[in-house]
């Protein structure tokens, strides 16, 4: 038994490689789920016996890309010297993190007025790991007595992380665009790197 759910785990991995791969190069509306069959070989009956259809099968890739990204997260960040060292990593992480797959994310500029609410619990939990580590982070500070004791630590970076999509939404939205197209990605890593630098010296 435990050999036949070992088999269907390492076909399940192998559909998410693939699709991953189409959806990185071609994006979500340019890839077939055939094309996804025929890349590994399979019956387009068998692929579908593990992802009902696209949009499913895009989920589950951005949830295992959402857990890679969050564990390169906390892999390093309680590692840092200081608190600005630890928000440049988590920004430049970030940054980083959508240049190498903005392809994959087309799909939030096909579907961005109407993301699935799964879609959006990855968002969450990316947001909620993320204060997490840089509330550590924050309290890691305060404890070396560097800065000043923070009543409430975790509101203050929920409330910095706002202020950073922040950046990404205005830049969007004033290139009259809903997405960041890739061009302006570097110009709003810049900005969320000032916009860190003047928080960390209010704490200060």
């Amino acid at each position: 038994m435990s050999s036949a759910v070992d088999q269907q785990d390492i076909k399940r991995e192998k559909i998410l490689e693939a699709a991953y791969q189409r959806f990185l190069h071609y994006g979500y509306s340019k890839t077939t789920m055939n094309e996804i069959a025929g890349d590994l070989s399979f019956s387009k009956a068998l692929l579908y016996y593990y992802f009902p259809d696209k949009s499913q099968l895009y989920i589950a890739v951005m949830q295992k890309l959402a857990t890679g990204y969050l564990d390169k997260l906390a892999e390093k960040i309680t590692e840092f010297d200081d608190l600005k060292s630890a928000f440049v990593y988590q920004i430049n992480t970030q940054h980083n993190f959508i240049v190498e797959n903005y392809n994959f994310f087309d799909y939030f500029r096909v579907n961005e007025q109407n993301l699935p609410e799964s879609i959006w619990d990855i968002i969450g939990e990316i947001h909620n790991k993320e204060t997490d580590l840089l509330t550590s982070a924050i309290k890691a500070e305060v404890d070396k007595g560097r800065i000043k004791p923070v009543e409430n630590p975790e509101a203050i970076i929920d409330l910095l992380l706002d202020a950073l999509h922040g950046v990404r939404v205005r830049s969007a939205s004033y290139k009259k665009a809903t997405f960041p197209k890739r061009e302006h990605l570097e110009e709003i890593r810049s900005k969320r790197l000032l916009l860190a630098e003047i928080f960390i010296k209010g704490l200060n």
